[in-house]
């Protein structure tokens, strides 16, 4: 079993250590059905998917976490007393507290308490607290870069949990179009994902700190990487939803299945990654055809 290490996120697969054993193999996958193709293929997708997911799952904690008035406070960059990023609020329909525009500054640069660096400027337009049923959240970017990738696109946080005094669930359903993640060589990857982020323990309080959420959906995308390009598709199989907890760093269970787009309906080149069986650690495993490789995540 080989070990790999790849950074934390809710559900990131990045495999850039296997990546180089195909470096010399770059053409567009697309046309191609070798062996070496084919798992070429899913490697880089998974790669690809795994870095969108990282981004734009911060994006989500984010929001969420800019104080107790449009969300919960305190996740995200703000889980601990920082200098980055600066807040600014405005009132679009002043007096009315909402719609409110909240812009996270982080100037020419700095690096959060999730060691990520990021610059530039994250903009959220909120409707209203994202824990009332039906409130929305959209967020873009302005010259906006996560470590050095320059990142582009539209999330969007719906609340489409049930109206009810208490609430017996709550759920976001998570939407990112036309995202684009470039880095500084000129390689991108083009991104689309719907995520359900259902939350099942810790309703009772507004703290963070005792919820729980399962987390169910699909994306897809394009990646280049040098001459290579390709299209993939990805989920999160129905029975193995992602559960996270405020309370540990990393998913502690389910798993993420990733293909390329167009594959054959029996195609055995598929990646799986799987965080385990609900404890709270670092390790998870992912397989592609039949091979396995032991995951430490960061």
């Amino acid at each position: 079993m080989k070990r790999i290490f790849i950074p934390n996120t809710l559900v990131v697969i990045s495999v850039f250590s296997l990546l180089a054993f195909f470096s010399s193999c770059q053409k567009d996958i697309n046309s191609q059905n070798t062996d070496d193709s084919e798992e070429q293929a899913v490697l880089v997708s998974s790669e690809a998917d795994g870095e969108a997911q990282l981004v734009f799952n911060n994006v989500f904690d984010d929001a969420m976490g800019v104080n107790n008035e449009v969300g919960i406070g305190g996740t995200g960059v703000f889980g601990r007393i920082n200098s980055c990023p600066s807040v600014s609020i405005e009132r679009l329909h002043a007096p009315d507290l909402f719609p409110v525009k909240i812009t996270l500054d982080f100037g020419t640069g700095c690096v959060a308490p999730d060691g990520h660096f990021r610059k530039g400027k994250v903009i959220t337009v909120y409707t209203d607290r994202l824990l009332h049923p039906g409130a929305m959240a959209t967020t873009h970017f302005e010259d906006f870069y996560f470590d050095s990738i320059h990142v582009e696109g539209i999330h969007k946080i719906t609340n489409t949990s049930p109206v009810a005094t208490p609430p017996t669930t709550r759920q976001f359903t998570v939407d990112v179009t036309d995202a684009k993640l470039t880095k500084p060589n000129g390689n991108y990857t083009m991104w689309d994902s719907h995520k359900t982020i259902t939350q099942f323990e810790g309703l009772s309080t507004d703290s963070p700190l005792d919820d729980v959420f399962a987390i169910q959906g699909h994306s897809n995308g394009k990646v280049q990487r040098g001459n290579l390009v390709v299209l993939w598709e990805s989920s999160v199989p129905a029975n193995y939803p992602l559960i996270k907890k405020f309370t540990c760093h990393w998913i502690v269970k389910g798993r993420i299945r990733t293909v390329r787009q167009n594959a054959a309906a029996n195609t055995q080149w598929i990646a799986i990654l799987d965080f385990g069986d609900g404890s709270c650690d670092n390790q998870a495993t992912i397989s592609i055809n039949g091979h396995t490789f032991q995951i430490t995540l960061r």
